[in-house]
C-alpha cells in the first residue's frame, strides 16, 4: 500500500554551490519515478518541498540519503511527515 510523504527541507547559506547542484538534485527526483511526485523551490530559494508516494518510511530515507543536495551536504534542516489525503 502507498502512502503519502511530505519532504521539507531548508538550504545553507551557500548560493554558488546550491545554483550548481540544483539541476541534479531536480533531476534526480524526477527520475525516480514517484508515484503523484510533486515539488519545487520556496520562491525565496531558502529550501524546497517535495510531496510523492511510496511504500514505507524507509524508502523515504534511502530517497532522501541519495539527494544531491542532501550527499553535497546542503541542507541546513530537514523534515518528513507521512500525510493523509483525503
Amino acid at each position: 500500500m502507498t502512502k503519502r510523504f511530505i519532504y521539507f527541507y531548508f538550504m545553507k547559506k551557500n548560493p554558488n554551490k546550491i545554483q550548481i547542484v540544483a539541476p541534479s538534485h531536480s533531476e534526480y527526483w524526477k527520475k525516480c519515478n514517484l508515484e503523484e511526485y510533486t515539488g519545487g523551490p520556496f520562491s525565496d530559494r531558502s529550501g524546497g518541498l517535495i510531496t510523492f508516494g511510496v511504500e514505507n518510511i524507509e524508502k523515504v530515507k534511502e530517497l532522501i540519503k541519495n539527494d544531491p543536495f542532501v550527499i553535497e551536504n546542503l541542507i541546513e534542516k530537514k523534515w518528513v511527515k507521512e500525510c493523509i489525503v483525503k
